[in-house]
């Protein structure tokens, strides 16, 4: 992706044939071995980070004149700081290995045209009292990039939605995990969707069903009617869709039974959206066999007088929690008739997507991305009085 970037875009390109040692990191561009001068009139070398505005693999004009550095506050030759660029000192997590210990704001007449005005321009602000100190100074070294290799990414093109607002760091808690999706309607295609964003290495989808016009009505997207009329697999429907983006998706066209239970064997975390019953029970004791944690999603609607009352449900079960909370006497594993409240198969793509953001954001609640302070395994949001309770909390 990173040569690709360099190859596609002018501003880029000129930047490497001029000789300034630049990079793109994650969603950033990085120039190294930048000269300039600390408190003590000592020439040393830092690094700037600026974000990266993509459309695809093409470069738009910067978004922000705001430019961070990792270094000391840079100097003039007296040793007197730069004080006109000066915007904010702290240090800077940025994710993806980069860190920062100021942020610089130096805006010209009219912002920046492209990358290379910026770089260039900030490189020329440090760099100048450095050469008044050392002639040799500079912030081109022509360092040989040939032998750069390409960082693998699960995407398809930059993510740049977290480094462009220094969530980067939060982001990376993500990456790597194996996840699966266990049933791929209204609720299981929008955690899909939310899923999908998000860095984790594997994305396994298993749901045995055809996707079909029902199903385009509560799922995010909008099929075509040739594409409904095709019929396909609601896995290979949106491995089609969703692996445009992300390149860890597995499509497995299968119900999970009694009898295929190692087709969630490699995975770290499951979601699971699909009805009660005795597979569904095998599938619990499996997870919590293996010791993986997973979040178990239901509604429940029903039309009463006044419209659509029920309950939405985000069960969690980790291998730390389940026997304090009682995760597994929360979950239906058989239908319960008529008075279950989560038996009722009424759908609006409204709540599954609202089901499914929940679960969601309890995901990424367990792998440290939101703060939790409740620390809830078991929670329900009741339709008509607008209600979310959090229970079984730790």
């Amino acid at each position: 992706m990173s040569r690709a970037l360099f190859s596609r875009n002018a501003d880029l390109a000129k930047l490497r044939e001029e000789g300034y040692f630049v990079q793109v990191v994650g969603g950033f561009l990085v120039m190294r071995e930048v000269p300039y001068v600390d408190a003590d009139r000592k020439v040393r070398r830092g690094t700037l980070i600026s974000s990266l505005a993509l459309a695809g693999d093409q470069t738009r004009p910067p978004d922000t004149h705001v430019m961070h550095f990792d270094g000391d506050f840079p100097c003039l030759a007296d040793g007197t700081r730069i004080a006109a660029i000066a915007n904010q000192t702290t240090h800077f997590d940025l994710g993806n290995g980069l860190t920062a210990e100021h942020a610089f704001s130096s805006k010209p007449d009219g912002g920046y045209r492209d990358y290379h005005h910026k770089m260039t321009t900030y490189a020329s602000i440090l760099a100048g009292p450095a050469a008044v100190l050392d002639p040799t100074a500079t912030p081109r070294p022509y360092r040989a990039l040939d032998e750069e290799e390409d960082g693998e990414s699960v995407f398809n093109y930059v993510e740049t939605a977290s480094d462009r607002v220094g969530i980067g760091a939060l982001t990376a808690k993500l990456a790597g995990h194996r996840v699966a999706i266990i049933g791929l309607g209204g609720s299981g295609s929008y955690i899909l969707d939310m899923v999908a964003k998000t860095p984790v290495a594997e994305i396994r989808l298993l749901d045995a069903d055809e996707f079909l016009q029902h199903n385009a009505f509560r799922a995010p997207g909008a099929p075509s009617l040739q594409e409904l009329r095709e019929a396909p697999r609601k896995v290979d429907h949106f491995k089609a869709i969703y692996g445009r983006m992300h390149r860890g998706i597995t499509a497995i066209p299968e119900a999970v039974t009694a009898d295929n239970l190692e087709l969630l064997d490699g995975i770290e975390f499951a979601f699971l959206s699909l009805d009660a019953g005795e597979a569904k029970a095998a599938l619990v004791a499996r997870l919590q066999e293996r010791g993986v944690a997973f979040i178990d999603i239901g509604m429940g609607l029903e039309l009463g007088d006044r419209g659509l009352c029920g309950i939405l449900r985000v069960t969690t079960s980790t291998p730390t929690t389940r026997d304090r909370v009682g995760a597994h006497a929360r979950i239906p594993l058989a239908g319960g008739g008529a008075k279950d409240v989560y038996a009722s198969n009424i759908q609006v793509a409204d709540l599954n997507a609202l089901n499914a953001v929940m679960a969601v954001i309890k995901w990424k609640k367990l792998c440290g991305f939101y703060c939790d302070l409740e620390g809830e395994h078991h929670s329900t949001y009741t339709l008509d009085g607008n209600m979310l309770l959090n229970e079984d909390q730790v």
